[in-house]
């Protein structure tokens, strides 16, 4: 076996690829390559579950295991989808009194040290998060998640939050209101930080599946966010009916 880069014959065996193919390196260029390759074709059916399974508490290794795809092309399918997903809530219809509950999470990337906090506005009535940055905590962060809420919201009629500090110096006095986790006040935020933790698997608290890139932490959370949106209000109409 010759090496397809120098031609060389100092080749030793290197592991395997995702469908157990053996795999060389050459010692003298230090290419790695497959004996034989066949170029697969990823079908539009595969990528859609993949786009689902990025919606499920699975690794990235794991779902390039159950698909059968290497994990450099599911890795890039990645990073294109964060890249392009849309960091914006669109102003929606609302009509009525706005009741919203706002609350913080903790996640990091990279490493533990390097801490991001999830702030997060969720519409009482609709059950839809509204508001969503991804910072340090403090009036910085506080400040950027009431900016990426929609100018009605803005407007609301009341906003419970804890008593963290920082919300008092961006939130309108007339709305705001800090009360304890006794009142259940809060109970729909952080009834969804829940679910965020469930979902995504970078956000579990002890996990080797945490975020490396913050685009991509920052993508992951924002591309959860609308799917979760566009699939809440259909349960709501389902359960009042």
């Amino acid at each position: 076996m010759k090496c397809p880069m120098c031609s060389s014959l100092n080749i030793i065996k290197n592991g395997s690829i995702h469908n157990g193919k053996q795999k060389h390196f050459c010692k003298d260029c230090c290419r790695q390559f497959v004996e034989n390759p066949e170029n697969k074709r990823i079908s539009s059916a595969i990528w859609n579950l993949v786009n689902k399974l990025l919606l499920e508490k699975i690794p990235i290794a794991g779902i390039a295991r159950v698909v059968g795809i290497s994990e450099p092309w599911l890795q890039n399918h990645i990073n294109i989808i964060y890249k392009n997903v849309s960091k914006i809530i669109e102003n929606p219809d609302v009509k009525g009194r706005i009741t919203l509950e706002c609350d913080e999470m903790w996640s990091f990337v990279g490493n533990k040290k390097n801490k991001q906090w999830i702030w997060l506005t969720i519409d009482r009535d609709s059950r839809k998060i509204v508001g969503v940055h991804v910072g340090s905590r403090d009036r910085k962060g506080a400040q950027a998640l009431w900016d990426s809420l929609p100018q009605v919201y803005r407007e609301c009629d009341v906003c419970y939050t804890d008593f963290w500090s920082a919300y008092n110096t961006v939130i309108p006095k007339k709305c705001h209101k800090a009360v304890g986790k006794e009142t259940g006040e809060t109970n729909h935020i952080e009834r969804f930080n829940n679910t965020m933790r469930q979902r995504i698997s970078r956000l579990v608290r002890s996990t080797l599946s945490f975020s490396k890139n913050i685009n991509n932490h920052i993508g992951a959370i924002w591309n959860f966010v609308h799917h979760y949106n566009a699939n809440i209000a259909p349960k709501l109409a389902t359960t009042t009916c």
